[in-house]
């Protein structure tokens, strides 16, 4: 395991990564994706079991979905910084038959990637059912999966909701990136999301909530908290309040960088505010 220091090099690592990919082709989502490298961080180098090399299956270990698959380019840094396939191959992103495409897909088998989630809203019943195949299958291990507050708008995650507390599937646990932005402005102002732990409560889950969703100590805290809790006949929702754009002070308190990549001079910019930790690729 490692230690907080080297997991917050890390994170400052998997920063640098998401600039230069999403800079290299000037397209993809470097907003959620910096605001979610603690989470991402904490997840693969502490939290979660798994298994290298990558199996599908995923039998008896840790599974983790990626319900909002625009925020891939912090998925995929994660997955290479943690071994799952060579750094080298984030120079790749989105490029012509590449296996790291803008939004994740299976058919080029990308170890670390269980799932296509380029549209929003289904990763929760995907996780559910994994969940369920676990208590069927007499495991004791865990399903993780990660939402983002915008997605919430989506009518099938409620869906989801009240039937994995229905069924009892107190083995999944759900992580909404509560940033407060999406691609068309602050989620009050699209489509308000209301007393989200109120509804999460009313429909039956124990709701965990983390103010400080990019302190790594405190995003750890929370999932170890909510590891402690399963197995107790309810489903787990942690809320994350996270800042999109965390880590390079331009990119903060506002939306305009959820999918826009920054330019040769922006790039410099942050990446002087990120120093180089574990190499570039």
């Amino acid at each position: 395991m490692q230690t907080l220091e080297q997991q917050k090099k890390l994170a400052t690592q998997i920063r640098r990564d998401i600039l230069r990919m999403v800079h290299a082709v000037n397209s993809g989502h470097p907003g959620g994706s910096l605001g979610c490298t603690e989470f991402f961080v904490a997840l693969y180098s502490e939290i979660m079991d798994y298994k290298l090399p990558f199996d599908m299956d995923g039998k008896g270990e840790d599974l983790f979905f990626l319900s909002n698959g625009h925020i891939s380019p912090v998925l995929y840094s994660t997955l290479a910084r943690s071994g799952f396939f060579p750094a080298e191959e984030l120079s790749t992103f989105r490029k012509i038959n590449s296996r790291l495409q803008g939004h994740p897909t299976t058919h080029d088998k990308l170890p670390g990637v269980r799932i296509a989630s380029g549209s929003l809203g289904q990763g929760l019943s995907v996780a559910i059912g994994a969940a369920l195949t676990k208590k069927l299958n007499s495991e004791d291990k865990l399903v993780y999966s990660l939402h983002g507050d915008g997605e919430l708008q989506e009518g099938q995650i409620w869906e989801a909701l009240m039937y994995a507390s229905h069924n009892k599937v107190d083995n999944v646990i759900a992580t909404v990136d509560y940033n407060g932005r999406q691609i068309d402005g602050d989620t009050k102002d699209v489509l308000s999301l209301g007393d989200l732990k109120a509804k999460f409560e009313a429909f039956g889950w124990l709701v965990l909530e983390e103010k400080s969703g990019n302190d790594l100590e405190k995003v750890i805290s929370i999932l170890k908290e909510a590891k402690s809790n399963t197995g107790k006949g309810k489903p787990i929702a942690i809320l994350l309040h996270t800042e999109m754009g965390a880590g390079v002070d331009f990119m903060v308190g506002t939306h305009a960088w959820h999918g826009k990549a920054p330019n040769d001079e922006q790039l410099e910019k942050a990446l002087n505010q990120l120093p180089e930790t574990l190499g570039d690729y």
